[in-house]
């Protein structure tokens, strides 16, 4: 009888919150939204996040400014929108750096999977292995066979410890044997900037963000890091077509918000994400950079980041890879 009364008593507390929160669903966006990335400017998130932001000011009549906040793997941006106000005006393009890695790879995590509310999946992509022309390997297999000519010689960027390439690498060292020197970096951006002029040897990005510099000629790629080539770079072959196995790696990328934002908000910025996806233009500007769009559900969303943190345990527990 008690707790019966003790849960009234909640509920009637909870009301003028409630109404609050069906006020703002009601009204939102009624200011600008800011759309942090967790990485410098020039990257995939980057660019999904400014073409995103770009649909949804057009649709909504309101600024969605992207904030680029890099730093430490994306651990910098992705606590500033965990520890944000839950009113659904600070958003996050993420992928599994902050959103992955950076909580479980870290002995000390600054925030966990319960600090954010998913809001739809976006699209994935596979990793590449980039490197400078002049970089005597022309793939992965004789990339694994330079390395391990030349231990601790090879330099590889990324875009940040603990960071999605990050752990492309470490899993590439774990299943090789070879001996590779981490390079961080607080984005792609930056890195590729030194693949280009030389300063490192190679890194692991995407066709999103190194697609001008490999039609240029000034990055060279090494191969897919994924189950299938590549329609924008046919010739580049897979790993395992290279003959190394268990070194894939997807690049997944989506929007989250602040944990406890009203569930009518997540539901809004979902429907309008959703719609945005579907849009030709912007379905064949992703697509035409490798990125094969998904879309649905909050739920759908959150089931997906937790079969990748299952799957990223069984590496931890397995040694491939170690926490920070």
């Amino acid at each position: 009888m008690q707790s019966s009364r003790h849960l009234a008593w909640v509920l009637l507390a909870a009301l003028p919150s409630m109404a609050w929160a069906q006020n703002r669903a009601g009204s939102y966006p009624d200011k600008p939204v800011r759309v942090v990335v967790p990485f410098a400017p020039g990257a995939s998130t980057d660019m999904v996040a400014r073409l995103l932001g770009q649909k949804l000011a057009e649709a909504w009549g309101q600024q969605f400014i992207v904030d680029n906040r890099g730093g430490a793997g994306g651990a910098l941006g992705a606590e500033t929108v965990a520890r944000a106000e839950p009113d659904g005006y600070t958003l996050m393009v993420t992928n599994p750096g902050p959103s992955l890695n950076n909580i479980l790879l870290r002995k000390k995590p600054r925030y966990g999977f319960g600090d954010f509310a998913p809001i739809v999946y976006i699209g994935s992509a596979p990793l590449i292995a980039v490197a400078n022309p002049k970089f005597p390997p022309n793939d992965v297999k004789e990339l694994v066979a330079y390395a391990k000519a030349n231990p601790g010689k090879v330099s590889w960027g990324s875009s940040g410890t603990s960071s999605n390439p990050h752990a492309a690498l470490e899993v590439l060292k774990a299943v090789t044997g070879v001996n590779i020197v981490h390079v961080p970096y607080k984005g792609t951006g930056p890195a590729l900037t030194d693949v280009i002029a030389g300063q490192i040897h190679g890194l692991y990005t995407t066709t999103i963000s190194a697609d001008a510099f490999i039609r240029s000629g000034r990055a060279k790629v090494l191969g897919v890091a994924g189950p299938k080539r590549q329609a924008v770079i046919p010739n580049a072959p897979t790993f395992a077509e290279q003959g190394i196995q268990g070194a894939d790696n997807l690049l997944w990328i989506g929007l989250v918000t602040t944990a406890k934002v009203p569930r009518a908000i997540i539901g809004q910025l979902n429907r309008e994400v959703n719609r945005v996806l579907r849009m030709p233009d912007v379905k064949q500007r992703f697509e035409q950079l490798g990125l094969d769009v998904e879309g649905g559900t909050p739920e759908h969303f959150g089931k997906f980041i937790k079969s990748q943190a299952d799957a990223m345990t069984t590496l931890i527990r397995t040694g491939a890879l170690q926490l920070d």
